[in-house]
């Protein structure tokens, strides 16, 4: 059965207001609103199918003074912050979906990336992990509940343990108690018209609603992290047919650049984003498609009123100090440094997590962009925050605006020192992906020397026997080969650390790390235990070219069980790799180079090929004993390649 990983970020807190000093006017008392949920809905493609999933989640606050003046109320909410996980659609077809398993318990901690349940759909058995840290409160939907409809609340979590009590006795049951009296208090703040809304104009229809039938082709989720991305290149134009297949575009994710295919015929009618717009949000209608050709000039002057997408950035701020007199500069230095050290005002929104973070490395959060719902601050804008330095050179000018030779000190900072690159999201992945690695896993490294002889007689041999098919076996093929089945004969080495348990493998899914311009990526040759060398060769060259290319598909490089990373043909000697989570073991390949070994013969030594290679294993998974075992029998099949028949 067919296993996915799929990981849920809880949608952000609906956004407070500010202190407050009582009810707002003409607000009437009653019970405050404890949730809001907002769906999103996505389609991934994989293997030629659309794969649909419903990001449904949401999180607020009732902020203190709220409760105070709320309080007389006999229907006031009395929970605490919480988040309601729901149920998502996690596959094209799937209504319903099973409780299969609980991997968390009421009251354990949810670190960032843990698994906690898997869901039985009508193709697969998926699995999906919390993106955020919390605590699960309560299981609402217990273990094997067959038939739970999409959308369904299955547990509610919390950011403190302190708050785990007060849900215990918390069911369905009071949860669907909840949503009538949250609805009857939107709907009476909604009534209250405000002074200004007496002369507004109505507002205005949906758009959509006085349109021909069509459809909105959304951004979808191509990888299991992706949360933005970014729209690469168009493949059609407004205008032309779309078939069934037809590549439609191609969209930059945190992963690969991955092409994005039609499943329904229609015509292309108007491009919602255009090319090169970066961080577009999941969910994000990309384009209208219409069915009848004739239907396309409605959509000319199609506007989006529901979703803001900004276009590729231009470096717009270097025009505005080019002066059209010479008396501007003097006047551009007083003013230019005021947007630079400009700050958020008012209540900054952040997480726990990234208030904590922002506090151990003395970051002022109003200086910190928030990129989650309604401009919340994350974990990840704090990482990624760099302080802003105001330039020092247009204080110069400013003390001496009346000098001629002051001119040249106004011109631009010299650009030619350094360059910034932007950091592309399969960039920011793999650093994140690398710190948590280096971070979490505790690694150590075991080193040894291989004979190559037999395995390069052996290469040499079997390439004159298949140059015909236009095949070449190379090292790396007998390297994945030997890997495999060394996992075979250790099966602690081809396992999984999943916090609660450790998952050992009974296939041998081989990552192969593969360097592309856009960063590391590692498409998966899937059964190698089984595959002979010209199969794994076959699959080599075919991934290697395709993640070049940015085509490969998402199950393509995600997943795989044991990982090869090869740098010797790069004249590298040894290295050590850093271990691809959740598996437990990579293997970093060195060059050969030739060695003077002693031998009984007359010259009393030999010339040998001998290769390095290192493993680096995770300790909580593979003891040191356990790693030497794994090595001993990857030497062996190496060096006799014979016995890999056997």
């Amino acid at each position: 059965m067919l296993r996915l990983a799929l990981r849920l970020r809880p949608a952000a807190r609906v956004s407070r207001p500010g202190v407050l000093s009582g009810p707002a006017p003409g607000a009437r008392s009653g019970p405050v609103p404890c949730h809001r949920s907002s769906a999103c809905r996505v389609r991934a493609l994989s293997s030629g199918r659309n794969v649909y999933c419903s990001l449904l989640s949401c999180r607020t606050r009732a902020s203190l003074t709220q409760q105070l003046a709320f309080s007389q109320s006999k229907r006031a909410c009395s929970l605490p912050p919480h988040q309601k996980v729901e149920l998502p659609a996690l596959s094209p077809t799937m209504q319903l979906g099973t409780i299969a398993r609980w991997e968390k318990k009421e009251g354990d901690k949810i670190n960032e990336g843990d698994l906690i349940a898997e869901v039985e759909t009508d193709k697969a058995t998926v699995g999906f992990e919390m993106l955020e840290e919390c605590y699960l409160a309560k299981i609402l939907v217990p273990e094997g509940t067959r038939d739970v409809p999409i959308g369904s609340v299955i547990c509610i979590t919390v950011d403190s343990p302190d708050l785990i009590p007060v849900f215990k006795d918390f069911t369905l049951e009071k949860l669907a108690a909840l949503s009538p009296s949250s609805s009857s208090s939107s709907s009476a703040a909604a009534s209250t018209p405000l002074p200004s809304a007496a002369t507004a104009a109505p507002p205005p229809q949906a758009p959509g609603s006085s349109y021909p039938p069509h459809m909105k082709i959304l951004l979808p989720a191509l990888s299991p992290t992706m949360m933005v991305g970014t729209v690469q290149r168009w493949e059609k134009k407004v205008g032309e047919k779309l078939s069934e297949g037809d590549l439609l575009a191609e969209i930059e994710t945190d992963k690969a650049t991955i092409g994005f295919e039609v499943q329904e015929e229609g015509y292309l009618a108007k491009i919602l984003v255009p090319e090169g717009t970066r961080d577009v949000p999941l969910g994000t209608p990309l384009c209208i498609m219409v069915e009848k050709e004739s239907d396309i000039p409605s959509f000319a002057d199609y506007v989006e009123t529901g979703v803001a997408t900004s276009p590729p950035p231009a470096p717009a701020p270097m025009a505005a100090p080019t002066p059209s007199t010479p008396a501007a500069p003097a006047v551009t230095p007083a003013t230019a440094p005021a947007p630079a050290a400009a700050a958020r005002k008012g209540r900054v929104f952040a997480s726990p997590l990234a208030k904590k973070l922002a506090a151990e490395k003395g970051i002022d959060l109003a200086q910190v962009t928030g990129s989650g719902p309604d401009g919340r601050v994350t974990k990840k804008d704090i990482e990624n925050f760099v302080p802003t330095k105001a330039p020092p050179p247009p204080v110069a000018p400013a003390a001496t605006p009346t000098h001629a030779p002051a001119a040249p000190a106004v011109a631009p900072v010299p650009t030619g020192t350094f360059t910034d690159i932007p950091i592309s999201n399969i960039r920011r992945v793999i650093a994140q992906r690398l710190l948590q690695s280096k971070q979490t896993i505790p690694h150590y490294y075991l080193s040894v020397d291989i004979n190559m002889d037999q395995v390069l007689d052996l290469r040499k041999e079997l390439n004159a026997e298949v140059k015909a098919d236009n095949i070449k076996l190379s090292v790396n093929d007998f390297i994945i080969k030997a890997s495999a089945l060394a996992c075979l004969k250790v099966p602690e080495a081809n396992s999984s650390w999943m916090d609660t348990v450790i998952r050992q493998n009974h296939v041998v899914d081989v990552s192969v790390a593969v360097s592309t311009p856009n960063g590391l990526i590692t498409p998966i040759v899937f059964n190698a235990h089984i595959k002979g060398l010209a199969a794994i060769s076959k699959d080599i060259t075919a991934l290697a070219a395709k993640a070049r290319e940015g085509k490969l598909q998402p199950h393509e490089f995600q997943g795989g069980t044991f990982t090869v990373s090869n740098l010797g043909m790069y004249g590298i000697k040894n290295f050590s790799a850093i271990i691809n989570p959740p598996q437990a073991c990579i293997l970093a390949v060195g060059g050969s180079e030739k060695r003077l070994l002693p031998a009984d013969n007359e010259k009393g030594f030999d010339v040998s090929s001998m290769m390095s290679v290192t493993l680096s294993c995770d300790h909580r998974v593979v003891d040191g004993a356990v790693g030497a075992q794994w090595l001993t029998e990857f030497r062996k099949f190496l060096e006799k390649p014979v016995t890999m028949l056997l």
